[in-house]
């Protein structure tokens, strides 16, 4: 397995690092400060789309982004490191604020199912718009039920199909960013009793009559992008919006097609997390260099577990993303990273309040703020139980979905 940084990921690896000190990291504390997302209006979105920032890996029918042509050679070697290069650039950007990360433009996480799934209408009508930007845009993702969040298998969302057309009734909850997106890949249920296999996705645009109630939450942590709940009040959606169109819709293959969406992010929300925890390690060392701590032997040891359980993590990141990039079976490494780096990132911000003692208390140190952020990690897609339920039916032979 080759786990090197090629030439042009490192030189993206920097450009973040100027990037994070000047803007993320700002941005992230006034987000904490303040109590709410940085505004979609705001002068570093637009920062972020000059920068290239934000665009889709989708090309157009044609090659309509204007890029040359490269060898063949050259395309086979970047999509062979792509998921890997993802990974180190998402772990850099949560070094500097995860929030401010997953707040900015593009097509967000429902690119990837439809990238996979959609047709090539769908394909070139929703994500044609992020090749090149012309503004601030984003897309979301909602799968997450207020009543079926680790076990979403079991969303009540309702497709009901009428002529032409499908109703969407329903409620949805933590979905990022869907407030400001262009649209939202919802997913709903053609029928509660068939489980797994009434599983559909819908394309539903902004402004479309019924999506209605957006109400953005408050959280203890991450607070620079928008973690929405809405709802599907008797939404009508257009029957070419539904994801793959009618050959999909007979195939039965919406929650595999969700699973796929999860086993390829997973990794990444892994490596997100190793993020936040390399961050808090470093200012962890800084305060007790600063204070005259690392003549303890305790301290040192401590700060010895915590870097070695996070070089574990990352390297279980890389695994699962050298996986993918393979295009061989990742499920299993994917799930273990997801179940790895959150704890050990919560254990690296855990030692830094330790070290804090009483300045911890007082809401004013990047530390405390991590270790806050942090928690989301072994949350979101997927919590940690869930990832330990996949690893152990795999161990014993049984379908994992």
């Amino acid at each position: 397995m080759d786990f090197a940084i090629d030439s042009a990921t490192q030189q993206r690896i920097e450009k973040l690092q100027e990037l994070g000190r000047e803007h993320m990291r700002p941005l992230g504390i006034e987000a904490d400060k303040l109590g709410r997302p940085t505004p979609p209006d705001h002068p570093y979105f637009e920062k972020l789309v000059a920068m290239g920032y934000g665009r889709t890996r989708y090309k157009g029918r044609k090659g309509q982004d204007d890029t040359p042509v490269k060898s063949a050679d050259k395309n086979k070697a970047k999509k062979r490191a792509r998921s890997r290069a993802s990974l180190l650039l998402s772990e850099e950007m949560s070094y500097w604020d995860r929030g401010v990360a997953v707040s900015a433009p593009g097509p967000g996480l429902g690119e990837g199912a439809i990238m996979s799934m959609g047709t090539e209408d769908q394909k070139e009508r929703y994500l044609s718009p992020f090749i090149k930007l012309d503004k601030p845009r984003w897309g979301a993702f909602a799968m997450t039920e207020p009543a079926a969040g680790s076990d979403v298998a079991g969303i009540q969302t309702r497709a009901i199909k009428d002529g032409d057309n499908w109703v969407l009734i329903g409620n949805k909850s933590f979905s990022g960013n869907s407030s400001r997106s262009d649209f939202i890949l919802v997913w709903a249920t053609v029928d509660p009793s068939l489980g797994r296999g009434g599983h559909r996705a819908f394309l539903v645009e902004r402004g479309m009559p019924g999506l209605q109630d957006f109400h953005i939450e408050k959280k203890m942590g991450l607070k620079a992008y928008e973690s929405t709940s809405f709802r599907l009040e008797e939404c009508r959606v257009p029957g070419e919006n539904l994801l793959g169109g009618e050959a999909y819709y007979e195939s039965r293959a919406g929650f595999k097609g969700a699973m796929a969406t999860f086993n390829a992010t997973r990794p990444l929300i892994a490596a997100m997390a190793v993020g936040i925890g390399r961050s808090a390690l470093d200012e962890s060392l800084a305060f007790a260099r600063e204070n005259q701590m690392l003549d303890d032997s305790r301290v040192r040891d401590r700060l010895e577990r915590v870097t070695r359980k996070l070089r574990v993590a990352r390297l279980l990141c890389l695994k699962a993303a050298w996986l993918a990039d393979n295009q061989r079976p990742n499920i299993v490494e994917a799930s273990m990273s997801k179940a790895v780096a959150p704890t050990a990132a919560f254990e690296a911000t855990s030692f830094g309040m330790e070290l804090l003692g009483m300045v911890g208390g007082r809401g004013d140190h990047l530390i405390e703020k991590l270790f806050r952020d942090v928690k989301a990690m072994d949350i979101v897609e997927g919590t940690g139980q869930i990832q330990r339920v996949v690893m152990a039916r795999q161990l014993v032979g049984l379908p994992h979905g």
